[in-house]
C-alpha cells in the first residue's frame, strides 16, 4: 500500500472518529464540518484510483 492510500485511509479514519464523537456531543457544526472533510477525502481518493 501507498504513502498515499495509507494517508487517505488514516484521514478517513480520523474524521469518522470525530464526526461519531461530535454527533455523540451535540457538536452539529463539528459534525458537518467532518462529514464535508469526509465527502473531499473520498472524492480525492476516487479521482486517484483508491478504493475504499
Amino acid at each position: 500500500m501507498g504513502e498515499f492510500t495509507t494517508t487517505i485511509e488514516h484521514r478517513l479514519n480520523q474524521a469518522y472518529k470525530g464526526l461519531e464523537e461530535a454527533r455523540s456531543k451535540g457538536d452539529e457544526f463539528l459534525a458537518d464540518t467532518l462529514a464535508a472533510e469526509i465527502e473531499d477525502l473520498r472524492r480525492i481518493a476516487n479521482e486517484n484510483g483508491v478504493s475504499l
